[in-house]
C-alpha cells in the first residue's frame, strides 16, 4: 500500500530501510521529540525490535519527498487501555510519526503526513476514530500538526516530576467529524487548517 499526497509519498517500510531509520533513531535531536523518555540513541537491535513489534498491528511507512526518505510514520491499532476502555467495540487507531531530516522541520510535512494517514484510516480502513497520543507540551509543533487536520484534545495526562513533558495530550478525530469536514467547501479551510465541527464528548483530565 503506497499513499500519494501533495508533496509526499508514503511507501511501506522494508527490511532494506534499517540504515536510514537507524540514523534517525541515533539522532538525539530527533529522539527528543519522537521518544517520550530521555533517550539519546537506540541500538540497531532495539530499533528493529520496536519497529517489528509495531508492524504486527500497523501500516508502517517511509515518507519520501522527491524520492528522498525524510521520515517514518504509521497507522496502528490502538494499544492503550486508557482509550480502548472508553470506546468499547470501536475500531480505534493511532498515528505516530517523525521527520528525521532536520533541515525539513517546520515546512508542514508532518501536517501532510497526518492528513494522508487520516484519510487512509477513515476512507480505506473505515475505522471509527484516530488519535495522536502522548504528545508532550515540549513538542508544540506536533500538536499543531494534528490540530490543523481537525484533531482536538481528548484528555490531558500530567506527567511525573522529572519527565520531559509536564503534560501529555491525547488528541482525537472521529469518523463523524472527519466526514463533516469532507462535506465543507474548500473555502472552509483557512491557511490549510481544517475547520473541525464541535464534538459532543466531554473533555477530560486523566
Amino acid at each position: 500500500m503506497t499513499l500519494h499526497g501533495e508533496r509526499l509519498v508514503l511507501r511501506p517500510m522494508t527490511e532494506g530501510d534499517w540504515y536510514i531509520v537507524q540514523r534517525w533513531e541515533s539522532d538525539p535531536d530527533v529522539l527528543y521529540y519522537f521518544d517520550s523518555g530521555w533517550v539519546h540513541s537506540h541500538e540497531l537491535e532495539d530499533t528493529q525490535m520496536i519497529y517489528r513489534g509495531v508492524s504486527q498491528a500497523a501500516f508502517v511507512f517511509i515518507a519520501e519527498l522527491e524520492s528522498r526518505p525524510i521520515g517514518v510514520c504509521w497507522l496502528q491499532r490502538m494499544n492503550l487501555p486508557r482509550l480502548i476502555e472508553r470506546f468499547p467495540g470501536k475500531d480505534l487507531r493511532r498515528i505516530d510519526l517523525a521527520i528525521g531530516e532536520k533541515d525539513l522541520w517546520g515546512q508542514g510535512l508532518g501536517t501532510e503526513m497526518i492528513r494522508m494517514l487520516t484519510r487512509f484510516g477513515f476512507e480505506t480502513e473505515r475505522c471509527d476514530a484516530i488519535f495522536g497520543v502522548g504528545i508532550g507540551d515540549h513538542n508544540p509543533r506536533s500538536r499543531r500538526a494534528f490540530e490543523k487536520n481537525g484533531y482536538t484534545v481528548f484528555c490531558e495526562n500530567p506527567q511525573p516530576e522529572g519527565s520531559k513533558a509536564h503534560v501529555e495530550y491525547d488528541l482525537i478525530l472521529t469518523r463523524e467529524a472527519y466526514m463533516q469536514m469532507q462535506q465543507r467547501p474548500p473555502a472552509a479551510r483557512i491557511r490549510g487548517r481544517w475547520m473541525c465541527p464541535r464534538l459532543t464528548y466531554p473533555r477530560t483530565k486523566d
